[in-house]
């Protein structure tokens, strides 16, 4: 036995070669969900960004390493907290701290390193509003929601989306340097987004959530009703708030049109959801979701003044 295998499997844990090893890395920082985060931080950036003379292709490439950096740095610390209740849970079972294809030790160092290199460059390579934001997405992220809300409160979710409607700011004051009226915007935005993306997911992975102790809104609601009410209450308060960025002058009357479309598709389908409270259209919401966002973004960017 090679003396690498011997030596993990004296620890009890599995010889990874190498892409088996950065395949775990990538699923413990939730890269998945990374990529969105970058979607939405390097769509504030352009949006704030002057086009002429020159685009600032440097600082988004900065803004957008930091914001990596720092979002699986959180991501990994988010794992390395709940290991225990992940192991409880079907969905997160495999995940690789349960599964014990990466050490504690490990996770922890990655994502320490994550977070303070993403601070770091956040802040001396983009700017000071740009790294204190970051620093608070985390700090709020991994030292308020996963230890302390997610387990004494069914409505955690509503304050733990903070976090993740802050890229697009850091975007945003990367090239601005100034919180203002399109700051704003983008993080109603994407506040108002997550709600019923992580409603949808709440509602399918209940048992589950119930079985680790986490306290959801959904561990109760066996109908699905009020995961479903929810879900539509917020699509259509997203369907008022998606117009804003053309009001405050951010794009031309163009996006207007397209936000309206987009988003009376999202109200339709948690809408659906609600008629037919399925598993089905649960994950139906959960994925259009997914598909709004990036395609909302697009339409901002391409529709920028």
């Amino acid at each position: 036995m090679p003396p690498r295998a011997a030596a993990a499997s004296s620890r009890g844990l599995p010889a990874l070669g190498v892409a088996a090893r950065v395949g775990a890395y990538l699923e413990l920082s939730k890269f998945g969900i990374v990529l969105l985060v970058l979607v939405s931080a390097g769509a504030g950036f352009m949006l704030s960004a002057p086009l002429r003379p020159e685009f600032p292709w440097a600082q988004g490439l900065l803004v957008l390493v930091g914001v990596m950096l720092l979002s699986c740095g959180a991501s990994a610390l988010n794992q390395v907290q709940e290991r225990g209740r992940d192991a409880l849970m079907a969905r997160t079972a495999g995940r690789p701290l349960p599964s014990g294809r990466l050490t504690h030790a490990q996770c922890l160092a990655f994502s320490l390193a994550g977070i303070a290199a993403g601070a770091a460059l956040l802040w001396l390579g983009v700017g000071p509003v740009a790294g204190v934001l970051g620093l608070i997405a985390s700090a709020f992220y991994n030292g308020v929601y996963t230890p302390w809300l997610k387990t004494h409160s069914p409505f955690a979710a509503v304050p733990g989306a903070i976090p993740g409607a802050i890229p697009p700011v850091i975007g945003w004051v990367a090239a601005r340097q100034t919180l203002d009226a399109g700051a704003w915007s983008l993080f109603a935005i994407l506040f108002l987004w997550q709600m019923p993306h992580f409603f949808a997911l709440a509602w399918m992975y209940r048992a589950d959530y119930a079985r680790a102790g986490f306290r959801m809104m959904s561990n109760d609601d066996e109908t699905g009703l009020r995961s479903a009410s929810q879900s539509v209450l917020f699509c259509i308060l997203l369907l008022m708030i998606a117009g804003v960025p053309q009001y405050v002058g951010l794009t031309t009357i163009v996006y207007l049109p397209i936000a309206l479309t987009l988003s009376g598709w999202f109200v339709a389908m948690a809408m659906l959801f609600h008629k037919q409270r399925t598993p089905q259209n649960a994950r139906r919401l959960f994925l259009s979701s997914i598909i709004y966002l990036p395609l909302l973004l697009a339409a901002l960017v391409l529709t920028k003044l």
